[in-house]
Order: structure tokens, then C-alpha cells, then sequence
């Protein structure tokens, strides 16, 4: 082998060796750091002081989000385009955090229910369902401070014979103090507390109204 060609072999797997170890570093992923909202409390599971007894026992059901904001991405949003927030995201799928945080919730604020969970075995009559529509950070436009946006639909049954006792939606918005990654987090933090406490006192009332079907009395209520 000439020295020509000697040479160009070695230039060419230098070449190679520098385009890959490029494309290492290129594929090396940014760090992440994670967030989470609505953290559990020892003090508010253990804050409903009333016995189990005397709670109108109520099923959750599993939470639908949309398929865009369900994820450990945090949505954000400029008029029609979507994008996630880079170097963050949920500990856990948001689904889960808003279901964990509602929990607590219910366990902190209610007088008159007791939430079942999904994976509970218990005997309910009624039951809570949850289309939760927007999970997002809005931007009105591009360098605007964000403004997160929390929306659902929350539906009271009633079973066995599947009646709607009352239906609502509710709506919180909660405007950044930054544009910063933190100070999204604390608004998604500050409105989901905010509509989580609507939720229960709005399940409490409905609970207390809604009668108790009268097919579980076997067709014997109101005999001697």
C-alpha cells in the first residue's frame, strides 16, 4: 500500500471517529428535573376527624384526561400550536398526581362523603366521574407571562339505576409569577388546590341531597 493511500485510510477513520463521538454527545439528553403538585400530607389523610359510619360513601372513576396533558409532560400552549416544557417534567403522570391530590383533598375538607378509591372494594351508590379537558400553561403569545389553565367536567351517578344527581364544570385559572419552569409549577399547584376544593364541597352537597335508591330497601321501605 502506497503512503497516499496510507494516509488518506487514517484521515478517513479519524474523520469517522469524530463524527461519532459528535453524535454521542449530540444524543446525550438534556437533564431533567422533576416536579410534582399536590404532595401527600400525613396531616391531611389523617384530617377527616368524622367516623367512617357516618360518610356517604362515594366511587371515584379512574379520571379521564386528555391525551395530550395525561402524561409527566407539562403542557404548554400559544394559540393553536403545543409544545412541552424542556428539562421538566411530572414525578409521576399527571393523571395520577391529580388523583393522588384529590384524595387528600377529600380527606382533608369533607363533612359528608368518603371517597372510594378505584382500587377499593367497597359498596357505593353513588359515583364521581371526572373529565379533566384542560391541564396546560397559556401563553397569549410568544414571551408572554404564562397562565395555567385547569378545566373539568365533574358528573355525580347515582346507581343501580345509573341517574344523573348533578353535573358541572369547573374552571380555575392562575396566572404565572414568571416564566420560569418553577413558577408554572407553582400556579398548576395553586389551581389544582383551588379546584380540588371546589370539587368536594360541590360532591358534599350533592351527597347530602341525593336520596338513597329505593331498591336497596328490597321494595320494602316505608312498611310496618
Amino acid at each position: 500500500m502506497s503512503r497516499v493511500m496510507m494516509l488518506r485510510r487514517l484521515s478517513g477513520l479519524v474523520a469517522a471517529s469524530t463524527l461519532l463521538s459528535g453524535c454521542a454527545l449530540l444524543s446525550t439528553p438534556d437533564p431533567v428535573q422533576l416536579y410534582r403538585f399536590g404532595p401527600p400530607s400525613a396531616e391531611m389523610m389523617a384530617a377527616s376527624a368524622a367516623p367512617a359510619g357516618e360518610l356517604r360513601p362515594v366511587a371515584l372513576r379512574r379520571l379521564q384526561f386528555s391525551e395530550a396533558s395525561r402524561g409527566d409532560r407539562l403542557l404548554a400552549v400559544t394559540g393553536t400550536r403545543a409544545a412541552y416544557l424542556s428539562g421538566a417534567r411530572w414525578v409521576s403522570t399527571a393523571d395520577q398526581l391529580f388523583t393522588e391530590s384529590l384524595t387528600n383533598a377529600f380527606s382533608d375538607r369533607s363533612r359528608n362523603t368518603r371517597l372510594i378509591g378505584p382500587r377499593e372494594f367497597s359498596a357505593s351508590t353513588l359515583s364521581l366521574d371526572l373529565d379533566v379537558r384542560a391541564f396546560e400553561a397559556r401563553y397569549a403569545q410568544e414571551g408572554a407571562m404564562p397562565v395555567v389553565h385547569v378545566s373539568a367536567r365533574g358528573r355525580i351517578m347515582q346507581f343501580p339505576d345509573r341517574e344523573v344527581v348533578d353535573e358541572r364544570i369547573f374552571t380555575v385559572t392562575r396566572p404565572a409569577a414568571d416564566n420560569r419552569v418553577s413558577a408554572i409549577v407553582a400556579a398548576f399547584e395553586s389551581a389544582v388546590d383551588d379546584i380540588n376544593g371546589q370539587i368536594v364541597d360541590w360532591t358534599d352537597a350533592a351527597a347530602v341531597n341525593a336520596p338513597v335508591p329505593e331498591s336497596l330497601f328490597g321494595g320494602t321501605r316505608g312498611r310496618d
